[in-house]
């Protein structure tokens, strides 16, 4: 190449491509010979600084030997005298294009979602105007509503403007009252032998009668998984309840946790069960069942059978169970013996061991906790 590439100066040589070049390539000046790619260039195309312009019915951009990799717009079908755009080379000075502040790449998404939609519409009309089918009014409402939709889209999407879920509202426990708990069964092993260490159930409940006052303590083993709680206020109740041994007045039954008791209560799982009945000569480990030692001052109730009831009663009987439970036992420290029924289908005396049986030599009665069951 020889001479100086400026403004107005011929060169010489062979440029990219091999492809020779005369005339000089500067603003609006006529290039003659065969361009890059092969692609014909006519005399007189416009020529302007800046970006190209790029013709709407499709035209190829062609690379371009230009500065900034520049491209040349060419129209193979077009046949008339002028030339395809030729870009000029882009002046230092230019300044960048800018884009718009937005919201970021969502922004810039839905702005082109709402101006393909613009576009599809127009699209539409001008294919109605070349068949002869025109809508100028719908036109332009179409292109409204697409570009509003867009808006609310836009809107939508906002996190802030987001409704955010509230915390679901945790639900209270249940709290079952001492009847409902009185009719469930609780797991225990029937064969569960506890420490030995028994632990007085605290609080006071004072006698409701009149009759001759009997205080009572009650004791619960430690470690068995019952409610000593629930335990004391079924005892309290059962044994001042009209039908019990307190119905005819006779006596009240008044529960303290510290002083002299008459008798003691106890609940105690079946192994320990079973050593304080041998105290008084009374084997429970057979069938499992509680006892009055009488040489101490426990009432033994089996926890097993407290937990879990017998198969005379059943399980959906289990708080007249607990009931008879009580009544019969404490009976025994009272001075009662055991007694049986003699009237086939009558309810069974409450001294009559119910846990062990209803049928007594071929009587069947019907199951009892109460004393007096007619009071």
């Amino acid at each position: 190449m020889y001479g100086t590439p400026a403004h107005g100066t011929p060169m010489y040589g062979t440029p990219a491509h091999g492809t020779p070049v005369y005339g000089t390539p500067a603003h609006g000046t006529p290039v003659q010979g065969t361009p890059a790619h092969g692609i014909p260039v006519h005399r007189g195309a416009a020529v302007r600084g800046g970006h190209p312009q790029h013709d709407e019915g499709g035209a190829r951009p062609v690379p371009y030997g230009g500065r900034r990799g520049r491209t040349l717009a060419v129209d193979p079908e077009r046949t008339d005298e002028q030339g395809p755009f030729v870009p000029g080379p882009r002046h230092e000075d230019e300044p960048e294009a800018e884009v718009p502040a937005g919201r970021g790449g969502l922004g810039r998404t839905l702005a082109g979602v709402a101006a393909a939609a613009v576009a599809t519409v127009l699209a539409v009309v001008v294919a109605g105007q070349v068949t002869g089918q025109e809508e100028p009014a719908a036109a332009p409402r179409a292109a409204g509503e697409a570009a509003e939709r867009a808006v609310d889209e836009s809107s939508a999407s906002r996190s802030d403007d987001r409704i955010t879920p509230t915390r679901p509202v945790p639900r209270k426990p249940v709290v079952l009252t001492y009847e409902q708990l009185m009719t469930h069964q609780f797991p225990i092993d029937p064969e569960l032998k506890g420490s030995g260490a028994f632990e007085a159930v605290q609080g006071f409940q004072k006698a409701p009668g009149k009759g001759r006052l009997i205080r009572y303590r009650v004791d619960v083993e430690k470690g068995i998984g019952l409610d000593p709680k629930l335990f004391a206020d079924a005892v309290q109740k059962t044994l001042n309840d009209p039908r019990s041994w307190a119905g005819d007045g006779a006596m009240t039954f008044e529960r303290i946790s510290s002083g002299e008791p008459e008798f003691v209560i106890t609940l105690a799982s079946p192994g320990t069960t079973g050593v304080w009945c041998r105290k008084s000569g009374l084997d429970t480990t057979i069938d499992n069942v509680s006892c009055d030692s009488a040489s101490t001052e426990r009432v033994m109730i089996n926890a097993f059978r407290w937990a879990r009831g017998s198969s005379t009663f059943g399980p959906k009987a289990m708080h007249a169970y607990r009931q008879m439970l009580i009544n019969h036992e404490v009976g025994h420290r009272l001075g009662h013996n055991h007694v049986t029924c003699r009237t086939p289908g009558a309810l069974a005396p409450v001294m009559q061991q119910q846990t062990k049986s209803l049928n007594i030599d071929g009587v069947r009665c019907r199951p009892n906790p109460w004393v007096n069951p007619g009071s």
